[in-house]
Protein backbone atom coordinates (compact mmCIF):
# COMPACT_ATOMS: atom_id res chain seq x y z
CA UNK A 1 0.00 0.00 0.00
CA UNK A 2 1.12 3.36 -1.02
CA UNK A 3 2.42 5.50 2.12
CA UNK A 4 -0.50 8.19 3.16
CA UNK A 5 -0.99 10.50 6.45
CA UNK A 6 -4.01 11.79 8.57
CA UNK A 7 -5.15 14.51 9.83
CA UNK A 8 -8.07 14.16 11.56
CA UNK A 9 -11.09 16.89 12.60
CA UNK A 10 -13.38 15.20 14.90
CA UNK A 11 -16.14 17.52 14.51
CA UNK A 12 -16.44 16.28 11.06
CA UNK A 13 -17.29 12.98 9.38
CA UNK A 14 -16.60 14.49 5.69
CA UNK A 15 -12.97 14.02 4.16
CA UNK A 16 -10.54 15.52 1.72
CA UNK A 17 -7.85 13.67 -0.38
CA UNK A 18 -4.97 15.70 -1.81
CA UNK A 19 -3.18 13.75 -4.37
CA UNK A 20 0.33 15.44 -5.95
CA UNK A 21 1.79 15.26 -9.16
CA UNK A 22 4.39 13.22 -10.86
CA UNK A 23 8.05 14.31 -9.25
CA UNK A 24 6.40 15.50 -6.27
CA UNK A 25 5.16 14.23 -3.05
CA UNK A 26 2.36 15.28 -0.69
CA UNK A 27 4.86 17.30 0.75
CA UNK A 28 3.57 19.89 -1.42
CA UNK A 29 0.04 20.31 0.01
CA UNK A 30 2.20 22.03 3.29
CA UNK A 31 0.08 25.34 2.38
CA UNK A 32 -3.04 23.80 2.63
CA UNK A 33 -3.62 21.57 5.74
CA UNK A 34 -4.16 23.48 8.25
CA UNK A 35 -6.72 25.90 6.70
CA UNK A 36 -8.52 22.47 5.81
CA UNK A 37 -7.89 20.39 9.08
CA UNK A 38 -10.64 23.04 10.16
CA UNK A 39 -13.24 21.60 8.18
CA UNK A 40 -12.47 18.28 7.05
CA UNK A 41 -10.20 14.99 8.32
CA UNK A 42 -7.45 15.66 5.54
CA UNK A 43 -5.52 12.46 3.80
CA UNK A 44 -2.60 13.17 2.31
CA UNK A 45 -0.75 10.43 0.21
CA UNK A 46 2.30 9.67 -2.04
CA UNK A 47 2.11 8.13 -4.67
CA UNK A 48 4.20 5.06 -6.23
CA UNK A 49 7.88 5.58 -5.60
CA UNK A 50 7.23 9.29 -4.69
CA UNK A 51 7.80 10.65 -0.68
CA UNK A 52 7.80 7.65 1.29
CA UNK A 53 5.75 5.28 -0.68
CA UNK A 54 9.38 3.42 -2.06
CA UNK A 55 8.69 0.36 -3.93
CA UNK A 56 10.06 -3.16 -2.37
CA UNK A 57 12.90 -4.45 -4.28
CA UNK A 58 10.97 -7.62 -5.27
CA UNK A 59 8.75 -5.03 -7.08
CA UNK A 60 10.99 -2.43 -8.63
CA UNK A 61 11.33 -4.22 -11.70
CA UNK A 62 8.03 -5.67 -12.07
CA UNK A 63 5.37 -3.16 -11.96
CA UNK A 64 4.04 -1.64 -14.79
CA UNK A 65 2.48 1.79 -14.20
CA UNK A 66 -1.04 2.60 -16.07
CA UNK A 67 -3.05 5.45 -15.02
CA UNK A 68 -5.88 2.55 -13.45
CA UNK A 69 -3.30 0.88 -11.71
CA UNK A 70 -2.26 3.93 -10.20
CA UNK A 71 -6.23 4.92 -9.36
CA UNK A 72 -6.44 1.69 -7.65
CA UNK A 73 -3.63 2.89 -5.19
CA UNK A 74 -5.91 5.24 -4.07
CA UNK A 75 -8.73 3.53 -3.97
CA UNK A 76 -6.83 0.25 -1.69
CA UNK A 77 -6.00 3.43 0.74
CA UNK A 78 -9.37 4.78 1.15
CA UNK A 79 -10.93 1.20 1.31
CA UNK A 80 -8.41 0.66 3.95
CA UNK A 81 -9.63 3.40 5.64
CA UNK A 82 -13.33 2.67 5.34
CA UNK A 83 -13.76 6.26 3.82
CA UNK A 84 -16.42 5.34 1.88
CA UNK A 85 -16.00 9.08 0.05
CA UNK A 86 -14.25 12.28 -0.32
CA UNK A 87 -13.49 15.62 -1.63
CA UNK A 88 -11.01 15.11 -4.12
CA UNK A 89 -7.89 17.91 -4.41
CA UNK A 90 -5.21 17.38 -7.59
CA UNK A 91 -2.54 19.05 -8.83
CA UNK A 92 -0.73 18.74 -12.33
CA UNK A 93 -0.74 14.88 -12.97
CA UNK A 94 -2.81 14.05 -10.00
CA UNK A 95 -5.87 15.28 -11.62
CA UNK A 96 -5.76 12.77 -14.33
CA UNK A 97 -5.30 10.12 -11.58
CA UNK A 98 -8.58 11.80 -9.68
CA UNK A 99 -10.60 11.40 -12.96
CA UNK A 100 -9.53 8.02 -13.69
CA UNK A 101 -10.68 7.50 -10.09
CA UNK A 102 -14.11 8.90 -11.01
CA UNK A 103 -14.57 7.51 -14.26
CA UNK A 104 -14.52 3.69 -12.23
CA UNK A 105 -15.85 4.74 -8.77
CA UNK A 106 -18.32 7.60 -9.11
CA UNK A 107 -19.84 6.55 -6.05
CA UNK A 108 -16.36 7.27 -3.87
CA UNK A 109 -15.86 11.08 -5.36
CA UNK A 110 -18.07 14.15 -3.80
CA UNK A 111 -15.93 16.74 -6.09
CA UNK A 112 -13.04 16.91 -8.28
CA UNK A 113 -10.55 20.22 -7.32
CA UNK A 114 -8.38 19.65 -10.17
CA UNK A 115 -5.35 22.23 -9.59
CA UNK A 116 -3.23 22.79 -12.78
CA UNK A 117 -5.37 20.56 -14.88
CA UNK A 118 -4.33 18.10 -17.79
CA UNK A 119 -6.54 17.72 -19.85
CA UNK A 120 -4.64 18.05 -23.47
CA UNK A 121 -1.01 18.31 -24.31
CA UNK A 122 -0.74 20.92 -26.77
CA UNK A 123 2.17 21.10 -29.53
CA UNK A 124 4.82 22.47 -26.84
CA UNK A 125 3.66 19.81 -23.97
CA UNK A 126 3.85 17.42 -27.33
CA UNK A 127 7.57 18.21 -28.31
CA UNK A 128 8.59 18.29 -24.91
CA UNK A 129 7.29 14.74 -24.20
CA UNK A 130 9.08 13.43 -27.68
CA UNK A 131 12.50 15.02 -25.90
CA UNK A 132 12.33 13.33 -23.29
CA UNK A 133 11.53 9.95 -24.81
CA UNK A 134 14.88 10.76 -27.56
CA UNK A 135 16.44 11.48 -24.67
CA UNK A 136 15.48 9.93 -21.32
CA UNK A 137 18.21 6.77 -21.67
CA UNK A 138 21.13 9.21 -22.02
CA UNK A 139 20.60 11.91 -19.44
CA UNK A 140 19.94 11.25 -16.14
CA UNK A 141 16.28 12.20 -14.81
CA UNK A 142 17.06 15.10 -12.78
CA UNK A 143 18.66 16.76 -15.97
CA UNK A 144 15.12 15.94 -18.03
CA UNK A 145 12.95 16.87 -14.57
CA UNK A 146 14.70 20.79 -14.94
CA UNK A 147 14.80 21.24 -18.12
CA UNK A 148 10.37 20.17 -17.70
CA UNK A 149 9.91 22.32 -14.53
CA UNK A 150 11.62 25.04 -16.16
CA UNK A 151 9.50 24.70 -19.47
CA UNK A 152 6.33 24.55 -17.80
CA UNK A 153 7.36 27.02 -15.04
CA UNK A 154 9.42 29.72 -16.77
CA UNK A 155 8.65 32.88 -14.96
CA UNK A 156 10.49 34.09 -11.79
CA UNK A 157 7.32 33.77 -9.55
CA UNK A 158 7.31 30.09 -10.51
CA UNK A 159 10.92 29.50 -9.07
CA UNK A 160 9.25 28.15 -5.75
CA UNK A 161 7.26 25.80 -7.56
CA UNK A 162 10.12 24.68 -9.73
CA UNK A 163 12.55 24.28 -6.37
CA UNK A 164 9.89 22.12 -4.63
CA UNK A 165 9.11 19.57 -7.65
CA UNK A 166 13.27 19.74 -8.04
CA UNK A 167 13.65 18.52 -4.63
CA UNK A 168 11.27 15.72 -4.19
CA UNK A 169 11.99 14.87 -7.85
CA UNK A 170 15.62 13.76 -6.57
CA UNK A 171 14.74 11.14 -3.82
CA UNK A 172 13.03 9.19 -7.48
CA UNK A 173 15.04 6.73 -8.52
CA UNK A 174 15.98 6.59 -12.34
CA UNK A 175 14.34 3.12 -12.92
CA UNK A 176 10.81 5.12 -11.24
CA UNK A 177 11.35 8.00 -13.37
CA UNK A 178 10.89 5.61 -16.48
CA UNK A 179 7.95 4.18 -15.53
CA UNK A 180 6.61 7.32 -14.57
CA UNK A 181 7.61 8.80 -17.92
CA UNK A 182 6.11 5.41 -20.29
CA UNK A 183 2.50 6.64 -18.79
CA UNK A 184 2.97 9.67 -21.63
CA UNK A 185 2.19 7.13 -23.73
CA UNK A 186 -1.08 6.62 -22.53
CA UNK A 187 -2.05 9.93 -21.64
CA UNK A 188 -3.49 11.27 -25.30
CA UNK A 189 -6.49 8.64 -25.47
CA UNK A 190 -7.52 8.68 -21.89
CA UNK A 191 -7.15 12.87 -21.97
CA UNK A 192 -9.32 12.61 -25.13
CA UNK A 193 -11.93 10.29 -23.22
CA UNK A 194 -11.93 12.94 -20.46
CA UNK A 195 -12.86 16.15 -22.54
CA UNK A 196 -15.10 14.02 -24.35
CA UNK A 197 -17.23 13.19 -21.25
CA UNK A 198 -18.52 14.73 -18.69
CA UNK A 199 -19.04 12.99 -15.40
CA UNK A 200 -22.27 14.50 -12.98
CA UNK A 201 -19.67 15.09 -10.36
CA UNK A 202 -19.22 18.83 -8.54
CA UNK A 203 -15.91 19.74 -10.30
CA UNK A 204 -13.80 22.85 -9.78
CA UNK A 205 -10.89 23.60 -12.39
CA UNK A 206 -8.52 25.86 -10.51
CA UNK A 207 -5.75 27.43 -12.85
CA UNK A 208 -2.94 30.10 -12.90
CA UNK A 209 -3.61 32.30 -15.71
CA UNK A 210 0.14 32.05 -16.58
CA UNK A 211 -0.86 28.28 -16.84
CA UNK A 212 0.15 28.86 -20.66
CA UNK A 213 0.40 24.77 -21.88
CA UNK A 214 -2.56 23.89 -19.95
CA UNK A 215 -5.20 26.78 -19.32
CA UNK A 216 -6.71 27.16 -23.20
CA UNK A 217 -7.48 23.29 -23.06
CA UNK A 218 -9.53 23.79 -19.35
CA UNK A 219 -11.34 26.89 -21.05
CA UNK A 220 -12.79 25.25 -23.88
CA UNK A 221 -13.75 21.68 -21.86
CA UNK A 222 -15.25 23.99 -18.70
CA UNK A 223 -17.18 25.64 -21.49
CA UNK A 224 -19.13 22.10 -22.63
CA UNK A 225 -18.96 20.90 -19.60
CA UNK A 226 -21.10 23.55 -18.03
CA UNK A 227 -23.56 21.11 -16.29
CA UNK A 228 -21.13 19.82 -13.22
CA UNK A 229 -17.55 22.29 -14.30
CA UNK A 230 -16.51 25.56 -12.56
CA UNK A 231 -13.29 27.11 -13.80
CA UNK A 232 -10.90 29.82 -11.45
CA UNK A 233 -8.47 31.54 -12.53
CA UNK A 234 -6.17 32.86 -10.19
CA UNK A 235 -4.01 35.86 -11.27
CA UNK A 236 -0.01 36.15 -10.97
CA UNK A 237 0.03 32.35 -11.04
CA UNK A 238 1.75 29.60 -13.09
CA UNK A 239 1.11 25.69 -13.23
CA UNK A 240 1.05 25.06 -9.07
CA UNK A 241 -1.51 27.49 -8.17
CA UNK A 242 -1.40 25.82 -4.48
CA UNK A 243 1.91 27.10 -3.40
CA UNK A 244 2.26 29.81 -5.62
CA UNK A 245 -1.23 31.44 -4.28
CA UNK A 246 -2.23 29.51 -1.63
CA UNK A 247 -4.53 32.23 0.42
CA UNK A 248 -6.78 32.68 -2.99
CA UNK A 249 -5.96 28.55 -3.60
CA UNK A 250 -7.59 27.75 -0.58
CA UNK A 251 -10.66 30.13 -0.27
CA UNK A 252 -11.62 29.45 -3.33
CA UNK A 253 -11.69 25.19 -2.82
CA UNK A 254 -13.03 25.26 0.25
CA UNK A 255 -16.11 27.91 -0.63
CA UNK A 256 -16.70 25.23 -3.61
CA UNK A 257 -16.22 21.91 -1.75
CA UNK A 258 -19.00 23.53 1.42
CA UNK A 259 -21.45 24.11 -1.78
CA UNK A 260 -20.85 20.79 -3.14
Amino acid sequence: MIHYTIYQNKKSTQWVTFVHGAGGSSSIWYKQIRDFQKQYNVLLLDLRGHGNSKPSLRNAFKQKYTFEALANDILEVLDFLKIEKSHFVGISLGTILIRQLAEMHPDRVQSMILGGAILKMNFRSQVLMRLGNAFKYVLPYLVLYRFFAFVIMPKKNHKQSRILFINEAKKLYQKEFLKWFKLTSEINPILKWFRQVELNIPTLYIMGEEDYMFLPSVREVVARHYKSSELFVIKNAGHVVNVEQPVQFNVAVLHFMKKS
